[in-house]
């Protein structure tokens, strides 16, 4: 059974949380949430024989529909050759589509088809309640906290990017 408790037996920051050691616990926590976010998605992803890659396409184009490819390859940080993949198995199995841009014709606009969105969707519940659950437990003004440090961990030509998903559904 897991310790519910956990996080009140974690000391506060200390006011040198600048240290070495403190910045070691906040990566530490970094590296050990990640993880467990992610397995908390991995069994149903396995049910769709989908892999992580293909569900962060999945959540960006839902949070974005009509994301062009260059896009969300740049919100992915992957290779060229490695999206090609996703966005090709995603398309063959009929989770998303294709077709040319609104202004450049050249370029592949995304959206995801009734079945993508709906996996992405189930997805996306247990991540959410995952989140919810953590939310709760540290309270707003954590909640907050947490928002800042992660906005500033963030290059900030990338700060703009994010903080535009999901503003043009």
């Amino acid at each position: 059974m897991p310790n519910d408790n956990f996080l009140s037996q974690v000391p506060s920051a200390s006011a040198l949380f600048l240290r070495e050691e403190e910045v070691r616990r906040g990566i530490e926590f970094l590296f050990f949430a990640h993880a467990s976010l992610w397995r908390t998605i991995d069994a149903r992803l396995a049910e769709q024989e989908l892999g992580r890659a293909h569900y962060r396409a999945l959540y960006f184009i839902a949070r974005q529909p009509g994301l062009a490819i260059s896009d969300l390859l740049a919100l992915l940080g992957i290779t060229k050759q490695s999206l090609g993949r996703v966005v090709k198995d995603l398309e063959a199995r009929e989770l998303l589509t294709t077709r040319p841009g609104g202004r450049d014709r050249r370029q592949k606009e995304l959206r995801l088809t009734d079945e993508g969105r709906a996996i992405e969707a189930a997805i996306f519940a247990l991540l959410r309640d995952a989140m919810s659950r953590a939310y709760t437990h540290a309270g707003q003004q954590a909640v907050t906290g947490f928002w800042q440090v992660s906005e500033a961990l963030l290059p900030a030509r990338e700060r703009e990017r994010v903080g535009k998903l999901g503003s043009e559904n």
